[in-house]
């Protein structure tokens, strides 16, 4: 049986540079260099036919210990709940209030971003606090 090496986690989306730029800025995450021959992906993307343009990003944890991002445009938007989902670990070895404030704070960063707060669900005595948020077109996804 064959052991899985490395996971990539693909987002549907309808402008893949700028759900890939958020969640950049969302993890540390640094986006994937230029084709080759292009200093910049406006330049790549410059010389595609409009079409073309914006139809995929990338972007991969500099450390390599994170799965790579790819965005791919397609032309239906977000109809439903996502049925996978990210979990930002934001308030990892915290506990009650300070887990809580923790989660708080990032949850105000990522609203800056352009996230969405979609609800906060406090502690009690079977799950730990959770904030549960969409990305900048909706994905949900929660900080924890």
């Amino acid at each position: 049986m064959a052991t899985v090496r490395q996971v990539q986690v693909t987002f549907d989306c309808a402008q893949p540079r700028r759900v890939a730029r958020f969640w950049c800025e969302v993890l540390g995450y640094v986006p994937a260099p230029p084709p080759e021959g292009f200093s910049t992906w406006d330049d790549a993307e410059a010389s595609l036919p409009a079409t073309e343009r914006d139809a995929w990003s990338a972007c991969s944890d500099p450390t390599g210990a994170g799965p790579r991002l790819y965005f791919q445009r397609v032309p239906e938007g977000k109809v439903v709940k996502n049925r996978v989902h990210l979990d930002v670990r934001a308030g990892t070895g915290l506990v009650g209030a300070e887990r809580l404030a923790a989660l708080e704070a990032e949850r105000d960063r990522l609203v800056a971003l352009g996230a969405t707060c979609v609800r906060v669900m406090v502690a009690d005595e079977e799950n730990e606090s959770c904030i549960v948020m969409q990305d900048v077109e909706g994905n949900e996804f929660c900080l924890d």
